[in-house]
């Protein structure tokens, strides 16, 4: 019948229209037609009337669940799977109450129906509670495990292990609380990113441990001896300093594991390694720049040092046998030495740098001397030598030593004045001879008036000598 309302076959199809006297003998063909169509379904009055009045039911109890005020406040309570199922349960009661007298099957579906809509409207709920735990555990496992370390390294292996274990078990229980009875929804993805979580922290904070304790062992095993050694400078500075650094890496090399304790990979103790090695480095590298924006001062107390003390360290006295230009030359050459150490980084080899002590003497030591007009020191960067391992660029060189000529000079002005005003002093055997002599040369007279005149001679020789002596130095 609906076929042919469809396609007008009823209202437009003039051939197959049915008279008025016969049309219900019509309409008892297409009954007896339908009657004997196996094929169609048609449900029960009561069954309808259960379909229609099961699915009102339960929209009313999922509405007045989803709009209960308590839901809004109830994850953040303890009890939050047992109060939650307490209130599905209460829901899905008053649904079972009301559908009582309709059909069981028809009951049943819709019963499971609202379940389902329950449970997919609480799951946000859950999750954002199990993150909640998630995140509050993690914060909790931070603050204790650094507490437990106190800043000790010993025996990180099991603080790291006995901590985890705990605090994991403190999630679980959240879990149990969380646990919805109606629900079997699945927790351990939330548990394995606790998990990694807290095994990164352990990992980090490890590194750092490791870190901070070499780091420090490092710089107490270098720093000061870098900087004693650089501040002596002298052609052995470099050499000693590489000798220290392999000693270093090697004390240090493979040691973060027995240090701490605790278990790693190989490539996690190779990385550590590589970074303790850097590390090194950078500290000398740190303290030779530390040290070259001083080396002004290093120059000047190493020419004071020089000129103002002898070999031995006594403070010299500027008496006329003192030769001032000769230890002024020697305390420039040691001063000059300083500047040439402290200009260019020499940790990878001999080579590095090593024409830049002559460089130097050429272009400021012995400029007076030299005939050249080249400018040696013209230049920012010198030769054979990366950037990167540069301190002190040539021309900062030549800016730096006029800048250190300029104020020692008054240091050796003082000396040649002081010089110039110290009293005539005579060698004790010149002292002896004149006692000796005049003591003979007064008997003799007393004796005999002709040796006045041999006494004079000897007298005038002997105050010639140390006269002629003293100008011989000063040429």
């Amino acid at each position: 019948m609906r076929q042919k309302f469809i396609h007008n076959e009823l209202a437009g199809d003039r051939q197959a229209v049915v008279p008025a006297s016969g049309f219900s003998l019509s309409l008892q063909e297409i009954w007896e037609k339908i009657k004997k169509n196996r094929d169609l379904d048609i449900p029960s009055i009561k069954v309808l009337v259960a379909t229609v009045r099961c699915e009102e039911i339960a929209n009313e109890k999922y509405s007045a669940f989803a709009a209960n005020e308590e839901l809004k406040v109830i994850s953040v309570h303890p009890g939050f799977g047992k109060k939650l199922s307490s209130m599905i349960y209460t829901c899905i009661s008053g649904y079972d109450e009301e559908a009582t007298y309709y059909d069981e099957g028809v009951k049943s579906v819709k019963r499971k129906q609202l379940e389902e809509k329950l449970l997919q409207f609480v799951q946000p709920k859950f999750q954002d509670l199990l993150e909640l735990k998630r995140s509050f555990t993690l914060d909790k496992f931070k603050e204790a495990f650094d507490k437990d370390l106190d800043g000790v390294i010993k025996g990180f292996s099991v603080t790291a292990r006995n901590s985890t274990e705990s605090f994991m078990a403190q999630f679980d229980e959240g879990c149990a609380d969380a646990v919805i009875k109606q629900a079997n929804w699945d927790t351990s993805k939330v548990r394995d990113k606790l998990r990694r979580d807290i095994e990164a922290h352990v990992a980090s904070v490890h590194a750092d441990k490791i870190k901070n304790h070499c780091e420090a062992k490092l710089r107490e095993l270098l720093s000061g001896p870098v900087e004693a050694l650089l501040k002596q400078a002298n052609n052995m500075t470099w050499p000693t300093i590489r000798r220290r650094l392999r000693e270093a890496e090697s004390a240090f090399s493979g040691s973060a594991a027995a240090i701490s304790g605790f278990e790693m990979d190989e490539q996690t103790k190779a990385k550590i390694d590589a970074n303790l090695e850097k590390y090194v480095r950078r500290i000398v590298e740190d303290k030779a720049k530390e040290e070259a924006r001083r080396v002004l001062k290093h120059m000047e107390e190493r020419f004071k040092t020089k000129f103002s003390y002898d070999s031995n360290s006594i403070p010299r006295v500027w008496n006329r046998r003192e030769n001032i230009g000769a230890i002024a030359r020697t305390a420039h050459s040691s001063s000059l030495e300083v500047l040439s150490v402290m200009a260019v980084i020499r940790l990878d080899g001999d080579d590095d740098g090593h024409k830049i002590q002559a460089t130097l003497n050429s272009a400021l030591l012995d400029k007076d001397m030299s005939t050249t007009t080249n400018d040696l020191l013209a230049s920012n960067t010198w030769e054979e030598v990366p950037s990167s391992k540069t301190l002190i660029i040539p021309l900062k060189c030549k800016e730096l030593w006029e800048e250190f000529k300029e104020n020692t000079k008054d240091i050796v002005s003082k000396a040649i004045a002081e010089q110039a005003n110290a009293p005539l002093q005579l060698p004790p055997w010149v002292i002896g001879c004149l006692i000796f002599v005049g003591y003979n040369a007064i008997t003799r007279l007393i004796r005999n008036p002709l040796y006045l005149g041999v006494g004079v001679i000897l007298v005038a020789f002997l105050l010639v000598t140390p006269l002629w002596c003293w100008f011989a130095s000063l040429w």
